[in-house]
């Protein structure tokens, strides 16, 4: 116990020392909390769009105010000359092209039908289909409009209808920050748990202080312990300020379920995260080469953890590399207890497999790790 005392001590001395290392640890997660989920949203707006109309009839002038008073479209241009409004989409100025042709409005009255062109820049495959989507909903909205103002009243009461009534469990406002903050939270943990565990160990390595360590009688997993533990506890504290502190305070995120379990989940992460960081520290000589190998296996942990795309709507060869990845099981269970309320029944599974990476890495580290050159 004195070993690791003394360990440690040296340890919050070296990390309290720099100064710098501090607001990257503390300020900037905090900052980027803030921010990301603002700019983070799933919902598509501003969608840019070119009206050609040929009509210039109540129904089309009707239809263009529907679209524009939707909130998810921006008129960006309005003309008799679908070849004008192609060069609006050639220079992407306009995401879709709804040409309105001429007698619109008499063709629904006399013949009862008539047709829509829409043109799509499908460049952008999300923004098209979502884009094209909401506009058939518009229009189709209109058309059964037009069809209510026609029909005879007397039959409207005899018209079978069909009501849903809809009930948003876990989140009834739909808000998507309650979604994306527990998530990006998780990715901050993961960021500076990695980077710094694996370039605090680096650093001394070029510096030249771990021989002197490495002469001493030292054990290996006394070394490697007093490296992981501080930043275990500097881990808890940031994610404190994150899910407490902002999460609370500015998107009004409370939790349903039980902070105790949430966080003897996260003790189980973080020491399976920093053993991903002691291990990338024992592959690496220098501080170019732990950041690189770092940076990718942050990327892969962000585009493969669910926090952008559901892991089920992946490939299965992704869903297979999703499966040993440690930050979708932590964004997993952080939306399950903070959203859904879940117990410890219902995150069994993931606490006994976060249980196994924790196991592995750190046992990876210590064997990998060479008191000798």
């Amino acid at each position: 116990m004195s070993v690791m005392r003394f360990l440690l001590e040296k340890e919050f001395r070296q990390i309290f020392r720099n100064k710098s290392i501090l607001p990257l640890i503390m300020v900037l997660p905090i900052i980027q909390l803030l921010i990301i989920p603002l700019a983070a949203e799933y919902e598509i707006k501003n969608i840019n769009i070119a009206i050609v109309d040929h009509d210039h009839s109540t129904y089309s002038q009707e239809l263009i105010s529907n679209i524009t008073s939707s909130g998810y479209f921006k008129l960006t241009d309005y003309s008799n000359s679908y070849p004008d409004a192609f060069q609006h989409f050639e220079t992407d100025r306009s995401d879709l092209i709804l040409e309105i042709p001429i007698d619109f409005e008499r063709n629904l009255i006399r013949e009862s039908e008539h047709s829509l062109y829409l043109a799509v820049n499908a460049i952008n495959g999300t923004k098209a289909s979502v884009g094209s989507a909401y506009l058939g909903r518009i229009i189709n909205d209109f058309n059964r409009d037009i069809q209510l103002e026609w029909a005879d009243p007397s039959l409207l009461a005899t018209i079978p209808k069909i009501e849903i009534t809809s009930s948003n469990w876990f989140n009834p406002m739909l808000n998507y920050q309650f979604f994306m903050v527990p998530g990006i939270l998780a990715i901050l943990v993961t960021m500076v748990g990695v980077y710094m565990c694996s370039l605090n160990i680096v650093k001394e390595k070029e510096l030249g202080t771990i021989e002197q360590i490495n002469v001493t009688p030292i054990k290996k997993y006394h070394f490697l312990l007093g490296k992981l533990i501080p930043f275990w506890i500097i881990g808890n504290f940031m994610f404190s300020i994150g899910l407490l502190g902002v999460a609370r305070i500015v998107y009004h995120i409370v939790p349903v379920g039980s902070l105790l379990l949430l966080y003897g989940y996260l003790a189980i992460f973080l020491v399976a995260l920093l053993g991903i960081g002691l291990l990338i520290s024992t592959y690496s000589g220098n501080q170019q080469q732990s950041m690189s190998l770092a940076f990718f296996t942050i990327m892969i942990f962000i585009l493969m953890g669910g926090l952008f795309t559901p892991i089920e709507s992946m490939p299965e060869w992704a869903k297979w590399i999703a499966r040993f990845n440690p930050v979708a099981y932590f964004i997993q269970v952080i939306r399950m207890i903070v959203m859904k309320g879940s117990c410890f029944q219902d995150i069994k599974q993931q606490i006994l497999i976060m249980l196994g990476f924790a196991f592995l890495f750190n046992t990876w580290a210590i064997l990998n790790y060479r008191k000798t050159n």
